[in-house]
Order: structure tokens, then sequence, then C-alpha cells
């Protein structure tokens, strides 16, 4: 099934078989670019999406990956005083640079460039989340705390 996976779908199954963190990417025929067309497509509810957030701290330069439930705002100020710096909103070209994925596609896991991961604390109150698969139409399940110990990732609070 992998071998038909688009390119970036596929690196995100091997990045997750690599973490031994069983997951099925499935392709949608409708964009889950956004966590409101993601939880459509899931029919699942719109806090069970998994955003992926990059920013940037304005001091370091240091990318930070955010993984955010859907119907949260990250309250930036707030997540700033956990990561010890004040944090800024990247162009596409330099996320890309960092994930090797769009915007809109990027998962968890799996980037060019190893980020220091925060996951939203609201995503451990279900057992299942939704995540971007490396494309703007192809997403995977799994439960949150399987995911945050796959990752290494430190569960906060975001909004």
């Amino acid at each position: 099934m992998t071998a038909a996976l688009p390119p970036a779908a596929k690196r995100v199954h091997d990045a997750a078989q690599a973490l031994g963190l069983a997951i099925t990417i499935r392709e949608m025929p409708q964009s889950t670019r956004t966590a409101e067309e993601a939880a459509a497509a899931c029919d699942c509810n719109v806090a069970q999406i998994a955003k992926s957030l990059v920013f940037q701290g304005k001091d370091s330069g240091k990318p930070y990956l955010l993984l955010v439930s859907g119907s949260n705002r990250v309250d930036q100020t707030g997540v700033a005083k956990l990561i010890g710096e004040a944090l800024t909103r990247p162009d596409a070209d330099a996320v890309r640079g960092w994930t090797g994925f769009a915007i809109g596609g990027i998962p968890p896991f799996g980037h060019q460039t190893p980020l220091d991961t925060f996951v939203d604390q609201d995503l451990l109150d279900f057992a299942t989340v939704w995540a971007a698969a490396g494309t703007p139409n192809a997403v995977f399940s799994s439960n949150p705390n399987d995911l945050v110990r796959a990752i290494g990732a430190k569960v906060i609070r975001v909004a």
C-alpha cells in the first residue's frame, strides 16, 4: 500500500516505522489542509485534529513545532514563557526548509531538521487524534500518548 503513496507521505510512513509508531496513512479525496477540512474528511471533532504549527525563536532563530488541538489557538506569550524565548511566525519557505513539507501537510515527525516539539495537552483528552501525513490530503490517526512518546515531545498548555 505504501508504494502507491506520494513521496512525501511515504517519507512520513517510513519515519513512523523508524519511531516504532504503527500508522496507516489515508489519502482523502478532499483537502485536509485546515483543521476544519481534516475533521470533515476524518469524520471527527475538530478538537481531535493535531495541527502542526511551526514557530521560530525570536532571539535564537531556532524552529519549534507545536502540535495543537484543531479547536485551539496558540497563546504565543504563554508558550514563549514555557519555551524560554519570544516566538515569531516564519515564512512558508523557512518552514519547508526545516520540515521538508509544505504548510497544510506538515506531519508531527520525519522532518529534515530535528525540531523541539511541544504537544497541546488538550489532545490527550482523546483516544484518537488525526495528523497530517506529508500532503494536503493525507492523514493518519494515532493515540496521542503513543505519539507523544514516539516523538519525545513535551506536553504543554498552548491555549
